[in-house]
């Protein structure tokens, strides 16, 4: 694809020769055929060692580059848009292969492909241009929306939804029973998981990931959400429109999750829980209350603040020190004390 090209489907001032581009690259690895963004103005030093094809920049760093430049207010949004143009998904096989088991009561849009050991249960509904992939499993009356891929290996479990252009990769679990259990005097009794998951629209859910359904109520994830690998939500967890959760994260039941959040990786969050729209949790921090304000928060214990959670840390760093202060001065009081006693 031509510069010209992308900055016609993409917006964007062209400065330099027309190149064409055939794939996106780092910086550092790029060749004549790749083009390559920055981002971070720290690396700037890579532009001039960097044998892009052709270059995403901010306009105060276009200056003096030779490289054809593309002129753009955010180098790394442009940069995701042109790979989705010049790395498109493949395309929709249409059709049922001959080795994947589905229901006769199911309904596969025309349009809808489902792989060889793919299994589709009975009132399943696949919408169009969904695909199923190889092994991947729906359940029993559960629905996906158009445009939607279900990787090998995953599972969207009975009565469950996931709206349109979702995504489950490799592995993850949408709606397996939640963790629920009552204690009998001598024993565990299994509680019966009855409430669904349901996913919104442009949902992305990584790898070996799992969305417990609802114990009673459902289990759900707003449209936009961005769920990484190896994640927990438990039962009855609410996930807000366009939230972001990195790798092994931990959310506990009955937890409600605002709006544009982002969450770091091995956050631990407690149940039964509020946290309201616009929170950033660090990676690491537990989450053992309710946050009200929209802010950033770190910590193991107690969580707080980030900012008061630095003054703490750099206290702590020099505690060592302050207790040899303190015995210092222990010491200089006692020799006082001791000195005026003698006087009397």
């Amino acid at each position: 694809m031509r510069l010209s090209q992308l900055v016609e489907k993409l917006g964007g001032e062209l400065r330099g020769s027309d190149a064409e581009v055939s794939r996106v690259a780092p910086l550092e690895t790029a060749t004549s055929d790749a083009l390559a963004f920055l981002a971070n103005v720290r690396f700037k030093a890579l532009l001039s060692e960097s044998s892009a094809g052709a270059l995403l920049l901010k306009s105060q760093d276009a200056e003096g580059v030779t490289t054809p430049v593309i002129v753009t207010d955010n180098p790394y949004l442009y940069y995701a848009r042109a790979a989705a143009l010049l790395h498109p998904a493949p395309a929709v096989r249409a059709g049922i292969h001959p080795a994947a088991s589905v229901d006769g009561t199911a309904v596969i849009d025309a349009s809808a492909e489902v792989g060889a050991g793919a299994v589709v249960g009975a009132g399943a509904v696949v919408g169009a241009d969904a695909v199923i992939m190889a092994q991947a499993f729906v359940g029993d009356r559960a629905q996906v929306g158009a445009g939607s891929r279900i990787f090998p290996q995953a599972c969207l479990m009975a009565d469950c939804v996931i709206g349109e252009r979702v995504i489950l990769h490799p592995g993850a679990i949408v709606g397996g029973d939640g963790f629920g259990n009552a204690w009998a005097g001598d024993h565990w009794e299994k509680i019966p998981q009855l409430g669904r998951a349901i996913i919104g629209d442009d949902v992305e859910i990584g790898s070996n990931t799992t969305v417990d359904r609802g114990a009673l109520e459902d289990t759900v994830i707003a449209g936009g959400a961005r769920i990484d690998n190896l994640i927990q939500i438990a039962h009855n967890c609410h996930v807000g429109e366009h939230t972001a959760i990195a790798a092994c994260v931990g959310i506990a039941g009955s937890t409600h999750i605002g709006a544009r959040c982002q969450i770091g990786g091995a956050a631990m969050i407690s149940g039964h829980l509020d946290i309201c729209d616009g929170v950033t949790i660090l990676g690491g921090t537990l989450v053992a209350k309710t946050i009200r304000q929209a802010g950033v928060y770190a910590g193991s214990y107690p969580m707080q603040t980030h900012e008061q959670w630095l003054k703490n840390a750099a206290h702590l760093r020099h505690l060592d020190a302050l207790s040899d202060k303190v015995k210092q001065l222990e010491k200089q009081v006692a020799a006082l004390k001791a000195a005026g006693s003698q006087e009397e």
